[in-house]
């Protein structure tokens, strides 16, 4: 059996030459000419796969991976003591891929920029603790996220961790009830995700840079955060938050609780877009999950409410008032312009709500109102003005047409005097 199958890749060869003829300086690649020619898909689809994968623009072979001697047109090219290794084991691809990955003099040749610890972090990831000391090789691997045959750089659109396409790479086994259920892991992370503002601001409004799942969980380190630790994982971006929450007394509480700080207001996978209606003892406000309007934690977050509320509302109105203005063609940019000090102030005291303290919020918020009222009497007085106009332009026609009028019945009295004479 070995010798007619030596033979046919022989034959294959042969046949295929024309096809993939190369210069007195290459060499052919048998390990191509064989695996595209069998017409067996799963030993051509990889070959087909791979012409466009990185590894194959960098001029790296087959042999790079699976060993061997691809310049042997017959079953040498797979003697094991030539280094062929075949298809790796799922244990042994980290440390395969490790062979140029980890090396830093081997990398800077080609991409500078890319870390050189993949391997080490891996290993203290969830996924490489369990296959390195449980043995556990159904956990994800290299290639489960890197396609072994057509891996591309995470800014091609088509490859499986370019932003768009993380969550559903890994998904492909956190989404999977059968891949999960041995390891009693919920499966509805990727259904939730996909109906938070996160993903909407990244697939609707195009902003890449919005989180995905390695974001929080970490790339070959991957790992769910700790209780203690997950608001330094939200506050990568959310920095002031977090900074507010850490000086926070429920920081203190959440931590005694055992719970962690940003999930427990604002949830994990399917975090919405925050508004003023979330400080509230009513639904859908987070604040009654655990205070009444009985208890002094209800009772200061109806305070901080009604702050956020106040300025709110004067700034919707001075906004309003002159953009009516604007429209009836009076100058007001200016008052705009100011105003936006007061939309600044709404902004840092949203921001405030997570020191959970009144006078925090205050601190923010009462500069803010003194712009709005005063941008609103500014509106005021510009539709009085305009008002002034619009009656004086009304008196001014008003004599003007009295005048044309007595006019006109001048020159009829003189034409009838003069008929008369």
């Amino acid at each position: 059996m070995t010798r007619l199958y030596a033979a046919a890749c022989l034959i294959v060869v042969a046949l295929s030459a024309p096809f993939w003829e190369v210069s007195a300086q290459e060499q052919p690649d048998s390990c191509v000419a064989c695996h595209q020619n069998f017409g067996d898909d799963r030993l051509g689809k990889p070959v087909k796969e791979f012409a466009s994968d990185i590894h194959s623009t960098r001029g790296f072979g087959c042999v790079a991976c699976h060993g061997g001697d691809a310049n042997d047109p017959g079953m040498g090219a797979m003697d094991r003591a030539k280094g062929y290794i075949g298809k790796p084991a799922r244990k042994e691809l980290a440390q395969l891929c490790g062979r140029c990955h980890s090396d830093a003099r081997f990398m800077r040749q080609y991409n500078p920029s890319l870390r050189v610890d993949q391997v080490a972090e891996y290993y203290t990831s969830v996924h490489g603790q369990r296959l390195s000391r449980n043995g556990d090789e159904k956990v994800a691997v290299c290639v489960s996220c890197h396609p072994a045959h057509s891996i591309r750089p995470p800014s091609d659109p088509r490859s499986s961790i370019h932003p768009l396409k993380v969550a559903e790479t890994c998904g492909r086994c956190h989404a999977d009830a059968k891949t999960m259920e041995p390891y009693k892991i919920a499966t509805d992370q990727l259904g939730k995700y996909r109906e938070s503002i996160h993903w909407r601001t990244m697939s609707v409004k195009g902003d890449l840079s919005a989180p995905t799942c390695n974001d929080c969980h970490g790339n070959h380190g991957a790992a769910p955060p700790g209780m203690s630790w997950v608001g330094n994982v939200c506050g990568q971006c959310h920095t002031v938050m977090a900074e507010f929450f850490a000086q926070s007394r429920h920081a203190k509480v959440f931590a005694q609780m055992g719970v962690p700080g940003c999930a427990t207001c604002h949830s994990n996978h399917d975090i919405k877009e925050t508004g003023d209606a979330m400080v509230s003892l009513e639904q859908p406000g987070v604040c009654v999950g655990c205070h009444t309007n009985q208890d002094n934690g209800g009772k200061v977050a109806l305070q901080m409410r009604a702050a956020l509320d106040s300025l709110s509302g004067e700034y919707n109105k001075a906004h309003a008032i002159l953009l009516q203005a604007e429209r009836a063609g009076m100058e007001v940019s200016q008052a705009q312009f100011e105003l936006n000090g007061a939309k600044d102030a709404l902004v840092k005291g949203r921001a405030a709500v997570h020191t959970f303290s009144v006078e925090a919020i205050s601190k923010e918020t009462l500069p803010g109102l003194e712009i709005a009222k005063k941008a609103y009497a500014r509106g005021l007085r510009v539709l009085d003005e305009l008002e002034f106009r619009r009656k004086g332009l009304a008196v001014s026609l008003i004599i003007i047409l009295a005048l044309i009028v007595g006019v006109v019945l001048k020159i009829r009295q003189m034409e009838r005097k003069k008929k008369a004479e």
